[in-house]
């Protein structure tokens, strides 16, 4: 018999808006999506286009103005929001790390905040420092100042693992790297996330990186989505928007 449960989708945005009261343009405007179990997700487009706003609806950091953001077939409204962020694992820029707690309690944050034993948090770290290539003897008491941008984001990426989350959020999380570190970590990052099976919303505006890591591209203008594709079928779209993007390419 099929689990319904794992064959529903994981994220559903039903006819989503989004707006602030200063202002009377929505941020994002009748939003329909879903996001299926497993699959790399990217949001694609220009600042201010509400990429970002969109993941953030995601985790409850904001909600729906109108219609209904569902995270595993239930209403992001109804969710008790930390039960719902344990759920989530949330990568930024830099990894968001706290700079004041090693990197190893950086890591056992979400564990310890769900109340796991210290032997069970020691192990869990231990694991995912190996998992990301951070040996755990020259890494685990450190401080992320003492860290280069990409051991730190890959100290984030392990955080966001920590509590084994169903699924992962991440907002430009290779941006700030240069081009040689940001290749290495993409390449990382897409083999991870097909190791573990993770279902993953992933904001950028560099269309590299979504044709690297995306099942699915939606490229977002002005709050709507404008198109939405496998990254195959974004290379061989005729949207005028698809197109500006694939002219950066160099010849």
């Amino acid at each position: 018999m099929t689990n319904d449960s794992n064959t529903e989708p994981l994220v559903q945005f039903q006819d989503v808006s989004y707006s602030v009261p200063s202002s009377s343009t929505p941020i994002i405007s009748n939003l329909n999506l879903t996001v299926q179990r497993g699959e790399t997700l990217v949001l694609l487009g220009e600042s201010g286009c509400g990429k970002t706003t969109t993941l953030k609806l995601v985790n409850r950091l904001y909600l729906a103005t109108s219609g209904a953001v569902l995270v595993e077939g239930k209403s992001t409204r109804d969710w008790d929001p930390i039960a719902l962020r344990r759920h989530i694992g949330y990568v930024i820029q830099e990894g968001g790390l706290f700079p004041h707690f090693t990197i190893a309690r950086n890591v056992g944050l979400v564990p310890a905040l769900s109340g796991w034993d210290e032997q069970r948090i020691a192990g869990r770290v231990r694991e995912l420092l190996e998992l990301v290539g951070l040996e755990v003897s020259r890494f685990a008491e450190r401080y992320p100042r003492e860290l280069s941008g990409g051991q730190r984001q890959r100290v984030g990426v392990a955080r966001a693992l920590a509590a084994d989350p169903s699924l992962l959020l991440l907002d430009e999380p290779f941006g700030a790297l240069d081009p040689l570190t940001r290749a290495s970590l993409q390449k990382e990052f897409a083999g991870l996330a097909r190791r573990l099976e993770k279902t993953a919303i992933l904001v950028t505006h560099d269309v590299r990186e979504a044709l690297r890591l995306g099942s699915r591209i939606a490229l977002m203008h002005a709050g709507q989505i404008v198109l939405l594709e496998t990254p195959s079928g974004f290379r061989g779209s005729d949207h005028p928007k698809a197109r500006a993007y694939l002219e950066t390419f160099d010849e």
